[in-house]
């Protein structure tokens, strides 16, 4: 096409690829901002003497709780949309994260479903449930879902599906592994959910049944429940973006901070720090930290993407991989990827808002698992979360070798202990767990050992 003809060869053939894979127009425009992005001095690099430490900003224990009648309103053209691509392969899963019991008989989507049906009854709205999802997360998920048949919407379809993009080789060429194609694709990050809500025609259902605003978290985050106060300042003060942070903690070294660049807020990830910069774990200076749980205006999304297909823009973050994930010998590529939140700094009028951290407890390795299926925290009626603990959650560290493949955790804990007294765990080596073991301030253990039932450590 002659759009394409300023690209490199190499880079044509890429999206020549994602084209013949019957690739959406938009898809195509924000893959090739993504393939121009890479050719920019510095691609994908935030450098901190850039950047500008972010001065106070929102706090929603300062917002206003809107009556019935508002809080009904806004959240009646409010929807709840999970990021539900994940399948939990770090640790060790085939299927979906969110189908790992967090509970007796709880999973991740069970709450969800459980906070959502809550929420509508409370405040009588209608609150649709989207799930973001992978072609690897769809039909379970899905399939789980059908255990509450009062949360479909009768037009609002309950999920769409995440895009995907060719990964590619150091030169820009798509990368090619005959043993197993579908290791030649990948998503381009949650970055993507812009542009595949409209590909997949959601966004389009979402304006026509009313629903103006979109709240948006990780399905492993069950901290991020459906707020009226956000959504009522939303609406009042016409924010078209707002992102949801936590004062920053040395266990959040390895997630996204806010920060100024040029003025403009500005969201800088891991992936984005230049090899030698060692300003991005300084979390007394970078002190707001992003959760994932984003809101925005559909309309203005829609008014953006009119203007340019593939907004809004988005800064790149380059992931440097080999083509099959499992084999460190195969050939090495880049994944050209994108983060949601880093609309912030694109979208005119975005605001940040700081939140408690019990709006931000994701699971991301056994150790938060086990957190979360102890007694630290309480699963209410309506799906909430409840913390036990006085102040601060346990931080727990279990030995890598014996506990990050869940197989391995769910033999070495089939019941977790009371951590409810708990500053802090840590488990190096191979140590089994009995029932009802209690641990109490901070704790250290030393494999191997078995832990008899009763136990009081």
């Amino acid at each position: 096409m002659s759009s394409d003809a300023h690209l490199s060869d190499h880079f044509a053939e890429t999206l020549s690829k994602m084209r013949s894979a019957g690739a959406h127009a938009m898809e195509l425009a924000a893959l090739r901002r993504r393939l121009e992005q890479l050719t920019e001095p510095g691609a994908g690099e935030l450098p901190g003497n850039e950047l500008e430490p972010l001065d106070d900003i929102s706090r929603l224990v300062d917002l206003p709780e809107p009556d019935a009648e508002e809080a009904r309103r806004v959240l009646d053209r409010t929807a709840v949309l999970k990021l539900n691509g994940g399948l939990g392969t770090s640790m060790g899963l085939t299927g979906p994260k969110s189908l790992l019991e967090i509970k007796p008989g709880k999973t991740f989507l069970d709450v969800i479903a459980m906070q959502v049906l809550s929420t509508r009854e409370k405040y009588n709205a209608r609150l649709p449930l989207i799930l973001m999802n992978s072609a690897g997360t769809r039909e379970p998920s899905l399939e789980l879902l059908k255990k509450y048949p009062d949360l479909a919407d009768d037009v609002i379809p309950a999920d769409f599906l995440q895009g995907r993009e060719p990964k590619i080789t150091a030169d820009g060429r798509p990368a090619a592994w005959p043993a197993n194609p579908e290791l030649e694709w990948c998503p381009p990050g949650h970055g993507d959910i812009y542009v595949a809500l409209a590909v997949s025609g959601m966004l389009e259902t979402l304006l026509a049944e009313g629903i103006r605003w979109c709240f948006v978290s990780n399905s492993d985050n069950l901290g991020a429940l459906p707020d009226a106060r956000i959504a009522a300042w939303l609406a009042k003060e016409d924010i078209p973006f707002a992102m949801e942070t936590v004062l920053g903690t040395a266990a959040d070294r390895k997630g996204g901070h806010l920060a100024r660049r040029a003025g403009r807020i500005v969201l800088r990830e891991s992936a984005q720090v230049p090899d030698g910069d060692d300003s991005f774990g300084d979390v007394a200076k970078w002190r707001f930290f992003n959760t994932n749980n984003i809101w925005f205006d559909l309309e203005r999304l829609k008014a953006l993407q009119d203007a340019d297909p593939a907004a809004p823009l988005l800064p790149l973050i380059v992931n440097r991989k080999t083509v099959d994930p499992a084999d460190a010998a195969s050939t090495p590529v880049i994944q050209l990827e994108t983060a949601m939140g880093a609309a912030i700094g694109s979208v005119e009028g975005a605001r940040a808002i700081e939140i408690p951290r019990t709006r931000f407890a994701p699971v991301k390795t056994t150790d938060d698992l086990l957190v979360v299926r102890s007694d630290a925290y309480v699963l209410d009626d309506g799906g909430e979360m409840v913390p036990e603990f006085t102040t601060t959650p346990p931080v727990v560290s279990l030995s890598k070798e014996f506990y990050k493949l869940l197989p391995d955790f769910d033999a070495r804990i089939p019941v977790a202990p009371s951590l409810k007294e708990c500053t802090s765990l840590a488990v190096d080596g191979d140590v089994t767990f009995g029932k009802d073991v209690v641990v109490r301030g901070d704790v250290k253990i030393t494999g191997p050992k078995t832990i008899a039932d009763g136990e009081v450590l």
